[in-house]
């Protein structure tokens, strides 16, 4: 049986295909991920136990160049979740017009209940099962849920060990020290940042006091926050796993990060404002909702109770299409995912690009070819849905869509 999240995927792919009218062969061949690996990840515990946990590499399609996707570490990895999360960033790739296919990757198990050794090693050794599936020309991991840029270190060096020599464009999201770029850390937050910003200006909203909730208070939801903060939003609620945090005149977004970074085990616990529960931050009365958590957060059981003007994914997939319809109905904007937080793939590709070259650019250099392209990006989605009648979901999934399937027919088919 489908799961959700692969089944949210399915039916984005298939209304594309019947606005492009594309032919049932190729909407088939588009639905399908062009390789998928599941390996067994053995792990000798620091008490000397054998665990085994079960790993995944998928890669969606290879039309546009070679793969590119995160690998997550968390307790709900499964093969749907990775096979839809492959698909979301093809189509991602594609509408920010850079040459890279969809991949996603990840491990089921919590990285929080592990030791620092116990993920070098668990990491190396998925490293090493998944090794002849990547590479710089191939597909290039980044971090994603549970993982960071210490995470790509240790598979960077786990390929050059085998390689015999340094390849530091395996992945991207490494450190500084490795080769990593300016402008990585932070940048999906910063590309949310910037497509909430367009999305604004598009409605000829000022940002100056839009009031916003940020569910997920983590690697991508506290740094969008704090830039929009910065772009003189009014950041009112927060939200992490463990509950969220209400504060009306406006909640101090890099005093709370530093109480994050301090030992705080949860925003809700911070003494800036009033305890709000994790389910309460989908009704707040703002007018920006961030879901920055992971997929499902807006579904037929809540969306009703959902007050804002406008949505924007920081997430992947966390409105399912059934929320989705009535969003639509209720007159709701809804940025999606693969436009809204592309931020991150586009500076993975800035990286990848500096690394292939042995050559760097500065923090402004990046921040502003990063801006260039989502404004870019937002600007054809946004005519599209502006000539053809259609919510910005729908247009940027023909464009991304639209966008493989013509290099696939380029390409032809192989005997």
């Amino acid at each position: 049986m489908i799961s959700e999240v692969r089944s949210s995927a399915l039916i984005q792919l298939r209304e594309a295909a019947e606005f492009l009218r594309l032919d049932e062969g190729m909407h088939k061949l588009l639905s399908e991920p062009r390789r998928s690996l599941s390996v067994s990840v053995p792990l000798v515990r620091d008490n000397g136990n054998l665990e085994v946990f079960q790993g995944f590499r998928v890669q969606h399609n290879l039309a546009r160049g070679p793969a590119k996707g995160g690998i997550r570490f968390h307790p709900a990895v499964n093969f749907d979740e990775v096979t839809a999360l492959a698909m979301w960033m093809t189509w991602k790739c594609a509408v920010v017009g850079i040459p890279y296919g969809g991949a996603k990757g990840g491990i089921m198990l919590d990285p929080s209940k592990f030791s620092a050794s116990e993920l070098e090693r668990v990491t190396r050794r998925y490293s090493s099962e998944i090794l002849p599936f990547i590479g710089p020309d191939k597909d290039i991991p980044a971090p994603d849920v549970g993982t960071d840029e210490q995470t790509m270190a240790w598979i960077m060096d786990t390929y050059s060990v085998v390689a015999g020599y340094s390849v530091p464009g395996v992945v991207t999201g490494k450190p500084l020290s490795l080769g990593g770029t300016s402008g990585r850390a932070g940048a999906t937050s910063r590309g949310v940042a910037l497509a909430t910003l367009e999305l604004l200006k598009s409605h000829d909203v000022d940002s100056a006091g839009i009031t916003v909730a940020v569910e997920g208070f983590g690697k991508v939801g506290a740094l969008a926050a704090l830039f929009l903060q910065e772009a003189g939003m009014r950041v009112i609620a927060v939200s992490d796993i463990d509950g969220g945090l209400y504060c009306s005149s406006g909640i101090d977004v890099r005093a709370l990060m530093d109480e994050i970074a301090s030992g705080l085990p949860s925003v809700s616990e911070s003494s800036q404002g009033d305890y709000l529960g994790r389910s309460e931050l989908i009704g707040m009365k703002v007018d920006v909702l961030i879901p920055a958590a992971l997929e499902g957060s807006v579904t037929i059981d809540n969306v009703d109770l959902v007050q804002a003007r406008f949505i924007v994914e920081g997430a992947n997939g966390p409105v399912t299409p059934a929320a989705d319809a009535i969003l639509e109905e209720r007159g709701v904007v809804v940025l999606p995912d693969i436009l809204a937080n592309a931020g991150g793939v586009v500076v993975s590709y800035l990286e990848w690009v500096q690394n292939l070259q042995s050559y760097s650019w500065s923090d402004m250099e990046v921040q502003l070819k990063l801006a260039d392209v989502m404004q870019k990006a937002y600007k054809e989605v946004f005519e599209l849905k502006q000539a053809e009648h259609l919510t910005f979901r729908r247009a940027a999934h023909v464009i991304g869509v639209g966008r493989v399937a013509d290099a696939m027919l380029a390409r032809g088919i192989f005997p």
